[in-house]
């Protein structure tokens, strides 16, 4: 399942093209204490992890300035980071950025996931192609190109780096599996870390610790794992270091529990499901 907004990336469809780097509320009520949490993530060499608890503030939507507290900023890899933040990088690491399909088939057409002769989607964003993560030969070509868009978020100045649809195998009609994706995170942690970059697990909570421990991956990103049950996955595996985001169009009583089991252990996030900017109407950003 997709949990999460979909950004055209004009910046990393020139990296795609070409190799160029361009230049780079209110608060809810108090939350109860949550019961003790596994030892706290030890990150690699040089790699500094995002503060637990913090306030934390997905831009996806487009980046504006950063209200009072926030202290954790995830933008996308288009824009520029948040001065005096915490930065994190998001990036669509296993599909392609909606318009890009068009530089993907002229310049990496094999790496492109295909079922019985045709493209396979992602039935939610259906201008997004799964990237074809199946063989060793495919990941390392894969790693090459995303690593340039890794590359190029910490030469922008960015902490870490946010590499979305992990689980694209669930929906790759079998074509993937998990251990492909784990593979191919595997990669790209490695690029993030020589980078000096944290990277985050972002959804796929039934891998269980393997992000963790076979892909090396440093904290987790969780959409929505009140709403379905699954912010145990996480913090199991990393600890306080776990970023929660819940949205307003599943209704806010999810959001209240969250804070009141979490709220003081991690960063829990309540965003409108668009994560628009916020002079937008629609915009709703609130902490624990």
């Amino acid at each position: 399942m997709v949990r999460r907004a979909g950004i055209v990336a004009a910046v990393a469809l020139c990296l795609l093209l070409s190799g160029c780097r361009p230049e780079a509320a209110g608060n809810a009520s108090a939350p109860a204490p949550a019961s003790p949490q596994p030892a706290a993530t030890q990150p690699a060499a040089g790699v500094r992890l995002p503060p637990t608890g913090a306030r934390f503030d997905y831009q996806l939507g487009g980046a504006y300035a950063p209200a009072t507290g926030v202290a954790v900023v995830e933008r996308d890899s288009t824009a520029r980071p948040a001065a005096g933040r915490y930065n994190i990088c998001y990036l669509n690491a296993f599909q392609t950025q909606p318009g890009e399909l068009p530089a993907w088939k002229k310049r990496h057409p094999q790496l492109l996931l295909r079922h019985d002769g045709r493209l396979v989607t992602d039935p939610d964003w259906p201008d997004e192609v799964l990237l074809d993560t199946s063989s060793a030969a495919k990941r390392s070509a894969l790693a090459s190109v995303i690593g340039a868009r890794i590359a190029h978020c910490a030469a922008a100045g960015f902490d870490a780096v946010e590499p979305d649809n992990l689980d694209s195998w669930t929906r790759s009609h079998q074509r993937l599996t998990a251990d492909d994706n784990v593979r191919f995170a595997a990669l790209l942690a490695r690029r993030a870390h020589a980078a000096g970059l944290a990277i985050a697990q972002k959804n796929a909570g039934e891998l269980g610790s393997r992000g963790r421990t076979e892909a090396s991956l440093d904290f987790a990103v969780a959409e929505e794992c009140q709403v379905y049950g699954e912010c145990g996955d996480y913090t199991a595996v990393y600890g306080s270091h776990v970023i929660e985001i819940e949205y307003t169009d599943n209704g806010r009583a999810a959001f209240t529990r969250a804070c009141a089991a979490r709220g003081r252990i991690v960063s829990v996030l309540l965003r409108d499901r668009d994560v628009v900017p916020s002079d937008d109407r629609a915009y709703v950003s609130r902490w624990c």
